[in-house]
């Protein structure tokens, strides 16, 4: 039994062709970039903004912006050639089993489990900060208490009360999770319509922001080189070349969700041209939004506005303490951010699913997570464990700490991604590629350094959180994993 066994392309792809019969290709690239767009504008624009400035970058998080960006291009073009090329459920897990084994298929699988589970709670966290913010600015009713809205670790700077559960997350979280198992999901159509109204209200914030600016706040654009201590006593690099790369660490997870673009690739038309067309069009067009919010965002407010006042509800804060006359604005945002968020959850509890439903096919997970529901043909088994993992981060863990867990997963996800481009082009040279990633290997080895580039910037906390989680998944690897896989007992 070798824990370096690969899953044969053959199989890979038969799989794909008996599983996923009958899709039709009816995606265009205008419909990508609108998937991706509706994956990506969420809970990071609105909260990771004004959290990167207030810990790590000041106003210079726009440069943030431009390398998390750059990071995501070059993964970008390897998710696009493995996703033309491996169209089957389970993305990077995947990937990874065809071409460096099942041990490190297992590493990353368990990995993504970090990435969608985390990033999903993080989401589910930020929705419960924006439902207490409609609840008392949209319509004057009483917050839910301080203690039934925030984890045990937090605790409310101005009259001292410490958090119990975070409930309102716990809440989207199981709806949501329950709507899933019923299999409801998003039409295009819905997709669309949250699309266009997220773009919208994040035009307006720049247009009319705009004049709001006080050149004093982006004076100095990159502030000098210091340490930020937070709330939790944990240092941060502030200013100049690392509290650049720490910001584009943390923005990152602003980015998380163009890589959902490329699971739709058997059900696009010529996913040759349009692929790559979604996934960088989705990509560029959130980057100039990102920019030009984040350049509106510390100029309206101050960097200690960000650190004392608005926390996960920045951007409405701002908003209403500095752009007066606007009131209506801080509503409409805390509105259209709430089902934006929803949107958004609803995809990474998915994404998980799949990966749950993948790895139970596999043997490497329990395999009650590959039964599907009698009525509903849904992975539910799946979904009622995600649904208690990602619970639990979301009622009892701070925003700030599962967010930044879930850019170094998704980070290491990404660069395995890129180191797979390079190895089945040396292995399987003859395989049929939709598209192809250019200049390989550069540019899957400037995608893994930018990458790695920034996990180092995102501080030795996140490294020591990523090996505990990592070193769990090896243990049950060994425990339960490596005796139940399928493909080393083909004969069970």
């Amino acid at each position: 039994m070798s824990i370096w066994k690969r899953k044969p392309l053959a199989q890979l792809l038969a799989e794909a062709a008996d599983s996923e019969k009958g899709l039709k290709r009816t995606l265009t690239a205008w419909s990508l970039i609108a998937l991706g767009i509706g994956a990506i504008i969420g809970a990071g624009l609105f909260v990771r903004t004004a959290m990167a400035a207030s810990q790590n970058a000041g106003p210079s998080v726009t440069i943030a912006f431009i390398v998390a960006a750059i990071g995501c291009a070059l993964a970008g073009l390897c998710y696009a050639e493995l996703s033309s090329s491996i169209p089957i459920s389970g993305s990077a897990y995947t990937y990874t089993y065809a071409t460096m084994g099942e041990f490190l298929a297992w590493i990353i699988g368990w990995d993504l489990i970090l990435e969608y589970a985390v990033g999903a709670a993080t989401v589910g966290i930020a929705w419960s900060e924006y439902l207490n913010n409609l609840l008392i600015n949209v319509l004057h009713m009483s917050p839910i208490p301080y203690s039934l809205s925030h984890s045990p670790f937090q605790s409310d700077l101005v009259t001292g009360e410490h958090g119990i559960i975070n409930l309102p997350a716990l809440f989207i979280v199981a709806v949501i999770s329950l709507l899933l198992i019923k299999g409801i999901q998003e039409s295009a159509f819905v997709n669309g319509i949250i699309v266009v109204v997220k773009v919208v209200i994040v035009i307006l914030i720049i247009v009319v922001g705009w004049n709001f600016i006080n050149p004093a706040n982006h004076t100095p654009y990159i502030p000098a080189s210091s340490i930020f201590t937070d709330e939790h006593g944990i240092d941060h690099n502030f200013g100049g070349f690392w509290g650049i790369i720490g910001a584009a660490g943390t923005v990152f997870f602003a980015f998380i969700g163009f890589d959902a673009v490329s699971t739709a690739a058997q059900e696009t038309k010529n996913p040759k041209r349009n692929m790559p067309i979604g996934i960088l069009g989705s990509l560029a067009v959130c980057t100039v939004l990102y920019i030009l919010f984040a350049h509106v965002l510390t100029g309206v407010a101050t960097v200690d506005d960000f650190r004392t006042g608005g926390k996960e509800a920045s951007v409405a804060f701002a908003i209403n303490k500095y752009m007066i006359g606007y009131a209506w604005l801080g509503q409409l945002v805390t509105i259209a951010i709430l089902a934006g968020f929803s949107s958004v959850i609803l995809v990474m509890l998915l994404g998980q699913s799949r990966v749950f439903y993948a790895m139970g096919k596999d043997g490497l997970l329990p395999k009650a997570f590959s039964d599907l529901h009698s009525k509903y043909k849904t992975p539910y088994k799946a979904n009622i464990a995600i649904l208690v993992i990602v619970g639990l981060f979301a009622a009892f863990i701070p925003g700030d700490i599962v967010g930044d867990m879930t850019s170094i997963g998704t980070l290491f996800a990404f660069s395995l991604v890129c180191v797979s481009v390079i190895i089945l082009r040396k292995k399987e040279p003859n395989m049929v590629r939709e598209f192809k990633t250019p200049w390989v290997p550069l540019v899957p080895i400037l995608g893994v350094i930018t990458c790695v580039l920034m996990m180092a910037g995102l501080g030795w906390t996140n490294w020591l959180r990523l090996f505990a989680w990592m070193a769990i998944g090896v243990i049950i690897y060994f425990v339960y994993g490596k005796k139940n896989s399928v493909l080393n007992n083909p004969k069970e």
